[in-house]
């Protein structure tokens, strides 16, 4: 008899046995029932536990979750393409941002924490923070987002003035009283994800009243950053205004591999006859640098009215934002630079803008500028590492010849009508214009 054969003989027995063996039985149904006890039991724990927390979540407006892991792995793939995930001990502190737009929703999860320094509403005039659009909850969080996404200035003193309605326009008037109102609040960046046709100007001279407040701003040592435009698929052949005045840092669109997003607008350096315009020279040809713009994760306002709090945008209006919190980290390190700082003011931003120039990382094969992709896409860490670690008190004894530019014709390159400034409307279908939910 083979050692199977004589296994299986003990089992057969031993079965045999078990099952004559009224004890046994009892035991094994009794262990049974007692398990299936047990299964049924935390099942049921589990799901008491569950509506428990959803209702006290709802009762205290705490919001379970947050954003997918997709979004997040968005974030990081722009933070690794635009160093700031070489920067660790910078937030912006001490620099003051003014963000125009369709206003903030201060509801938001990831802006729970956020203490406004300061709030205007140009549209309705009411003096409690909103956003019945969208888009400007979705530029400030580029910007101070906590939580779940991670803005990449969390620190700025934040102050938000809503000069965009619910339709996604705004007015040259309101958008200027708006940018008036950020200088006067003194603001050192003035962050404008807008943009439209430009007023009929010419050395210096300028029929558009936002573009004379922009020029106003920047006299006044503010930096101005503004969206290249939407248009690339279909261009008309320049950047949108405000971004089209000369010492604007114009920001177009990048992907997350690098490339420049399909929908940036290029621009117009060469100058032409009709409608007159000069050529645009170093540093101020357009766009200066580009910003993450195709699928950037954003807050949406309110839920966008089914419960989902994070999605994505895509347009230069995003890599505005991302730019302008970039700036914000340079301002804290050299605080120099700020508009009240020693050597601040419209030298400070020539400066800047400068090392914009020669410090974005340009396309493969790239020497100069170019109407696309500017000078490179905006890297924080090489701009922090060209303008060294020096404190104020290194910047007290550059010499005032280290700041002195060539005059420049102010305004000379305005030569458009505007229309209505607009910023993408959140209903918008096309990626390019606006965002789509991620699930």
């Amino acid at each position: 008899m083979s050692l199977n054969e004589i296994v299986n003989q003990d089992v057969s027995k031993s079965n045999s046995e078990d099952q004559g063996n009224p004890i046994m039985e009892t035991f094994r149904d009794n262990s049974f029932h007692w398990l299936a006890g047990i299964v049924s039991g935390l099942i049921f724990f589990l799901s008491v536990l569950v509506v428990f927390i959803w209702l006290w979540a709802n009762a205290n407006d705490i919001i379970l979750g947050g954003p997918p892991p997709t979004l997040t792995g968005w974030e990081e793939s722009y933070r690794e393409l635009t160093g700031f995930d070489e920067v660790t001990d910078l937030d912006g502190s001490g620099v003051t941002v003014c963000v125009v737009d369709s206003g903030i929703e201060m509801n938001h999860p990831d802006l729970q924490r956020l203490t406004l320094s300061g709030w205007l509403d140009v549209i309705n005039d009411q003096e409690t923070p909103y956003d019945d659009e969208g888009h400007g909850t979705a530029m400030a969080g580029i910007i101070v987002a906590k939580d779940g996404l991670r803005g990449n200035a969390q620190g700025v003193d934040l102050l938000v003035a809503k000069a965009i309605d619910s339709n996604g326009e705004g007015t040259d008037e309101g958008i200027a009283e708006a940018v008036n109102w950020c200088a006067n609040q003194q603001a050192d960046i003035i962050s404008l994800s807008l943009g439209g046709e430009g007023g009929f100007g010419f050395g210096g001279i300028t029929t558009d009243e936002l573009e004379d407040a922009v020029q106003d701003a920047l006299d006044q040592g503010v930096f101005v950053v503004a969206a290249a435009g939407n248009d690339g698929q279909d261009d008309d052949g320049d950047v949108s205004s405000p971004c089209s005045v000369e010492d604007v840092i114009c920001v177009g669109g990048a992907t997350r591999l690098g490339n420049v997003w399909s929908g940036s607008s290029e621009g117009d350096n060469d100058g032409r006859i009709w409608p007159p315009m000069l050529p645009r020279s170093d540093p101020d040809m357009k766009p200066e640098v580009l910003g993450p713009g195709a699928e950037v994760p954003v807050l949406f306002a309110g839920g966008s009215g089914d419960g989902s709090w994070w999605g994505w945008a895509s347009g230069t209006s995003a890599a505005t934002a991302w730019v302008s919190g970039g700036l914000a980290l340079i301002l804290e390190a050299h605080p120099e630079f700020q508009r009240e700082g020693a050597s601040g003011g419209p030298n400070a931003i020539e400066l800047i803008k400068t090392e914009l120039s020669e410090n974005s990382q340009m396309d493969d094969g790239q020497e100069d500028h170019d109407d696309h992709f500017g000078y490179g896409i905006f890297r924080i860490d090489l701009m922090l590492e060209a303008l060294g670690n020096s404190s104020s008190e290194e910047a007290d004894s550059l010499s005032q010849e280290q700041f002195i530019v060539a005059e420049k014709l102010n305004n000379s390159n305005q030569a458009e009508r505007r229309n209505t400034p607009n910023v993408p409307p959140a209903s918008s279908t096309k990626a390019a214009e606006w965002a789509e939910l991620t699930d």
